[in-house]
C-alpha cells in the first residue's frame, strides 16, 4: 500500500498525538500575566532535555550510522518540512564553518525547496513524491544516510523520502516527537523524543522544535568528532572566514599546542589558513608538507597524525 495513503488514513488520530493535545497547565494562557506566561514556558522547556535523554540509545545508533556513511564517502542528508525542515537546513549550513566540511557533505532538504525556508509553501509536505524528486536531484546514493525529521512523526514528505532512501539501500534515521510515530516504521534507526503537549497547543516550533535542534546538534557534532574534526574539545577544522573566526582559530591552535597566540598565528599563515595543519606542524615540529601528509595518512585525525613516524 502507498505510504502516503497510509499516512493520510492515520491522520484521523492526529489530535490524539502528544504534540497536538492541549496542555492542562496552560488552559488560561491568554489571561496569564507576562511573568506567569514566561515562567510556565520556561518550566515546560526544562522538560525537553530529559525527554532527549530518554532517547540517547537511539541517538547513539544514529551517530554510528552517520559515521559509517561518512567513512565510506557518503553524505548526511536531513529531510523535513516546515520547522523540522528548517532545523535540518540550519544544522547542515553550520557544518562547513564549524567543521571545515565541504558544503556537499551535509545537506538539508526542505519540502517546497529553498524558498520554503523563509516562507511556508502550502501543501508541499503532503506529497511524498516531492521528497523522492528532491533526493534524486541531489544524487542520493547507497553510501548516504537520510535523517527524516517530523515533529508529528507522520509527515508524508518525510515518509516518502525515507522509503525512497531505503529502496536504494541508503541508511535511514527518523526523528519524531511522539512515541510510536508512523515514520519510525520507515527508518533503520528511529529516534522518538516524547516532548508532550506544547504550551501553545500544536505549536511544535516550541518544545518539539527545541528537542529536534538538540538531536541535530548531537548527530552532527558527535559524528564529526568521530571522523576526525575535533582535537580534544577544539574545533580544529574551523574555517577562519571572518575576523571572529580568525581570532578563534588562533586561540584554538594556541590551546592545542601550548604556544603563544603570535606563534599560533604565524603557523596558521604558513599552513594556508588551516588550523588543523598548523596544530600538527607545531606539535610534531614539521613543515606544512609533512604535516599535511601526516593528516592525509591519518584520515584527518590529529591524534593519529601526531603519532605517525
Amino acid at each position: 500500500m502507498n505510504s502516503f495513503n497510509d499516512t493520510r488514513e492515520s491522520d484521523v488520530g492526529l489530535a490524539t498525538l502528544g504534540t497536538e493535545t492541549a496542555n492542562d497547565r496552560t488552559t488560561d494562557l491568554d489571561t496569564m500575566s507576562v511573568a506567569d506566561l514566561l515562567t510556565v514556558m520556561n518550566q515546560e522547556d526544562r522538560t525537553v532535555p530529559l525527554a532527549v535523554a530518554a532517547a540517547l540509545p537511539a541517538i547513539e545508533n544514529a551517530v554510528y550510522a552517520i559515521v559509517a556513511a561518512r567513512r565510506r564517502g557518503g553524505r548526511l542528508i536531513y529531510l523535513g518540512a516546515g520547522t523540522s525542515g528548517r532545523l535540518g537546513v540550519l544544522d547542515a549550513v553550520e557544518c562547513p564553518p564549524t567543521f571545515g566540511t565541504d558544503p556537499g557533505e551535509v545537506l538539508g532538504l526542505i519540502a517546497g525547496g529553498e524558498r520554503a525556508f523563509l516562507r511556508a509553501v502550502e501543501g508541499a509536505e503532503d506529497n511524498p513524491d516531492f521528497a523522492v524528486a528532491d533526493l534524486i536531484a541531489v544524487g542520493l546514493t547507497v553510501d548516504d544516510v537520510v535523517v527524516g525529521i517530523a515533529a508529528s512523526g507522520r509527515t508524508p514528505y518525510v515518509i516518502g523520502g525515507l522509503d525512497h532512501a531505503r529502496s536504494i539501500g541508503a541508511s535511514t534515521v527518523s526523528v519524531s516527537c511522539n512515541l510510536g510515530a508512523a515514520i519510525s516504521q520507515h527508518a533503520d534507526v528511529a529516534i522518538e523524543v516524547d516532548t508532550g503537549p506544547e504550551v501553545l497547543t500544536g505549536s511544535t516550533r516550541l518544545k518539539a522544535g527545541t528537542a529536534q535542534k538538540l538531536v541535530c546538534n548531537m548527530l552532527s557534532t558527535a559524528s564529526m568528532i568521530r571522523t576526525g574534526k575535533v582535537f580534544h574539545n577544539l574545533m580544529v577544522d574551523v574555517q577562519p572566514t571572518n575576523a571572529k573566526l580568525v581570532d578563534r582559530a588562533r586561540r584554538i591552535v594556541s590551546a592545542a599546542t601550548g604556544v603563544d597566540e603570535d606563534t599560533a598565528a604565524a603557523a596558521i599563515d604558513q599552513a594556508g589558513g588551516r588550523a588543523k595543519t598548523a596544530v600538527v606542524m607545531l606539535i610534531t615540529d614539521t613543515d606544512f608538507a609533512t604535516a599535511s601528509a601526516r593528516l592525509e595518512n591519518a584520515d584527518g585525525d590529529v591524534r593519529t597524525a601526531i603519532t605517525l613516524s
